[in-house]
C-alpha cells in the first residue's frame, strides 16, 4: 500500500495535502499527530472509504478506488473508532458480518463459524459472543469490531484508534496480537493518540501536523523529543523507551 501526494478537501476546504509513505508488509506503522492533523482522513483513503482524495493511494500497484470492492474487503479490513447498531444483533452476529466478503448464501458455512470463533478469542470477547451488541461497554464492542475485521481474513489491517474505549489490560493485549499479527506477514497500520504505545508496539511512525506530512520513518528516528516538542507542544523526555511528559521530564 503507498501513497504519492495523497491529500483531501472537504469541499472548498483542504484538510490533507503531500501525503507520501509506503507500508510495507511484515510491519505495524502508528500515524500520530494532533487533533484535526488528518489521521482519520487519511485513514478513511487507504481503506476506500473516500475515493474523491486527491493525488495516488494505491494497493497492489492498483489505485484504492478502482478496486472492486468485494475483492479489496478479502484484502483490505477497517477498524472505526465506534459502530452504532440499531438491530439486535449479538456479537457473534457481528463477528459473522466480517464473512460477508466470502459469502454466498444466506447462512454462514463451518468455516465461517470456525474463523468467528477464532477471532473472538484473540480479542478476548469469546465469553459474550450471544449477548446484544447495544448493551456491550464501549471496550467491548471495540474488541468485537476488531474480531469482525480479523474475520475477513485481511492482508491489511487498518485501525483508527483502536484502544480509545479499552482499559489497559486489553490495550496491551490489542497492541501485542498487532504485533504478533505482523509477525505473520500482515501489514497493519493505526492511528492513535498514544506515544507510548506507538513507541513499544510500532516499526514506523508517520506524524501529520495541521494536514501534513511532518515526518515518516522507522519509529526510534521519528519519535524524538524534539519532534514532540514542535508537533505537540509538550516538553518530554524519552526514558527507557518510555516517553515522559511534562516541564520537568
Amino acid at each position: 500500500m503507498e501513497l504519492r501526494d495523497a491529500g483531501y478537501s472537504y469541499g472548498a476546504t483542504r484538510v490533507l495535502a503531500n501525503v507520501s509513505a509506503k507500508f510495507p508488509a511484515a510491519a505495524l506503522t502508528a500515524i500520530v499527530g494532533p487533533n484535526g492533523s488528518g489521521k482519520s482522513t487519511l485513514l478513511g483513503i487507504c481503506a476506500g472509504l473516500r475515493p474523491t482524495y486527491e493525488g495516488h493511494c494505491s494497493y497492489k500497484e492498483r489505485e484504492v478506488r478502482g478496486w472492486n470492492r468485494r475483492e479489496f474487503s478479502r484484502e483490505v479490513a477497517f477498524v472505526p473508532q465506534s459502530l452504532q447498531m440499531e438491530f439486535p444483533f449479538t456479537a457473534e452476529q457481528v463477528v459473522l458480518m466480517g464473512r460477508a466478503p466470502y459469502g454466498d448464501g444466506l447462512f454462514e458455512t463451518e468455516e465461517d463459524l470456525e474463523v468467528a470463533e477464532v477471532s473472538m478469542k484473540l480479542t478476548d470477547c469469546l465469553d459474550f459472543r450471544h449477548r446484544d451488541f447495544r448493551a456491550l461497554s464501549g471496550g467491548e464492542r471495540q474488541r468485537v469490531i476488531l474480531a469482525s475485521a480479523l474475520a475477513q481474513k485481511p492482508r491489511v489491517l487498518l485501525l483508527d484508534e483502536p484502544t480509545t474505549f479499552l482499559d489497559l489490560k486489553h490495550q496491551l493485549l490489542i497492541y501485542s496480537l498487532l504485533r504478533n499479527l505482523r509477525e505473520d506477514g500482515m501489514r497493519v497500520v493505526t492511528v492513535t493518540h498514544d506515544l507510548n504505545l506507538a513507541a513499544t508496539f510500532a516499526d514506523h511512525v508517520l506524524v501529520l501536523h495541521q494536514g501534513r506530512q511532518w515526518s515518516y520513518g522507522p519509529t526510534k528516528e521519528v519519535l524524538t523529543p524534539d519532534m514532540i516538542q514542535q508537533v505537540f507542544e509538550v516538553p518530554c523526555a524519552m526514558r527507557g523507551g518510555w516517553i515522559t511528559y511534562g516541564q520537568h521530564a
